[in-house]
């Protein structure tokens, strides 16, 4: 198969681990005979510094000219800490999202045995984590309008939801329910927020059409609270664009890393695949950086053009390196092993056969496997 994939490594340790992403892509080209065609271009920081955009038109060019979008992160702290800047590397972000008309980032949350002692939660409580995060991306608070006073008095920022934006997130979820364990858990604030009662209303009336999923509904406060107290319970959790992005945020860490969860946004077209972690710049340069997250995201870009035996052999080959420890500080503090090490072993390890690990790989891009 001939693939055109656009690179946007982004900033901080962005770049670091896509290019350990594009090592087993390369691998797995080799091993199975496949085409993988890699161009770069900027996007964030990097391209404000570069061309004072944070979405320049040859990036956004590219990416509608390629399959699919591999995404590294975004953010530098000059802009972090300037709540007066006029243009912000996350702007870039939110900008190539509507270029490409993707409307729903998913993002698989289960842990891998072998870190089971890593997370903050007992084992106990953890064990039998298998989720899937259906996170709306277009519209609520971050897809609105942000507006400051002439006086710098007075901010506002608007949340908006249309019914046909709830809609069609919502199919999808109740279509993943279907595959996996048949329950939804939709995240709101429907008794404050006029946007949360709206979504309750569009998705216990689609919910009809998928009489054998079952749905729930919960407030955000007691979505977080079960988050620690029994992660378990969830099989499919459907929110709007920014309690997805907090619930999400949360469920990164119960796993031991935030380096190991990847996530895919698609929609109607292009779709993009990305680590879930933030652009790290206090560890950028020093091959520290775990280079997990992004590889898992090209297994799911993998999966997603149907090459399921590829992304097997690229979970299977992450699978072994944790096993036999060739991870980086964030999983064990006494790994001398950096971003590059683990990059190369997994890479060096995707084979042709099946792993004789045993493991789940039932569509990982809906979260339906053991791994993160």
């Amino acid at each position: 198969m001939n693939i055109n994939i656009a690179l946007l490594p982004g900033d901080g340790i962005g770049p670091e681990v896509i290019a350990q992403a594009v090592k087993c892509l390369k691998a797995v080209e080799e091993t199975f005979g496949h085409q993988f065609t890699f161009t770069t271009e900027l996007i964030g920081g990097a391209a404000i510094l570069e061309t004072k955009k944070a979405l320049p038109e040859n990036t956004i060019k590219l990416c509608l000219d390629s399959d699919a979008v591999l995404f590294g992160a975004i953010g530098l702290p000059e802009y972090d800490n300037n709540p007066d800047a006029k243009i912000r590397p996350e702007n870039g972000l939110f900008e190539l999202r509507k270029a490409l008309g993707v409307f729903t980032n998913i993002r698989p949350v289960a842990v891998f045995p072998t870190l089971l002692k890593k997370s903050p939660l007992k084992e106990a409580v953890l064990k039998g984590t298998d989720f899937v995060i259906y996170r709306e991306l277009t519209g609520g608070i971050y897809g609105g309008a942000h507006t400051l006073s002439g006086d710098g008095t007075t901010a506002t920022d608007i949340a908006s939801y249309t019914e046909s934006q709830i809609s069609r997130i919502t199919h999808l979820a109740f279509k993943a329910a279907k595959k996996r364990s048949k329950k939804i858990t939709l995240i709101d604030k429907s008794n404050v927020l006029e946007t949360s009662r709206l979504w309750r209303r569009v998705v216990k009336r689609i919910s009809a059409s998928y009489p054998e999923v079952e749905l729930e509904c919960i407030y955000l406060h007691n979505a977080i609270m079960q988050m620690i107290l029994n992660p378990s319970r969830f099989d499919v959790i459907l929110a709007p664009n920014l309690f997805g992005d907090i619930i999400s945020d949360q469920a990164s860490v119960i796993g031991g890393s935030i380096g190991l969860l990847p996530s895919a946004s698609i929609g109607d077209g292009i779709a993009m695949f990305e680590p879930i972690h933030g652009s790290y710049p206090q560890a950028a340069g020093k091959d520290i950086a775990n280079p997990i997250a992004a590889i898992l995201s090209a297994a799911m870009l993998l999966q997603h053009f149907g090459l399921e035996e590829e992304s097997r052999a690229v979970v299977s080959a992450v699978n072994k390196s944790l096993k036999k420890k060739i991870v980086t500080p964030d999983i064990s503090s006494k790994s001398k092993h950096g971003t590059n090490d683990v990059g190369d072993f997994i890479a060096n390890n995707i084979v042709d056969t099946d792993d004789s690990l045993t493991m789940n790989y039932e569509n990982i891009g809906l979260g339906k496997s053991t791994i993160i």
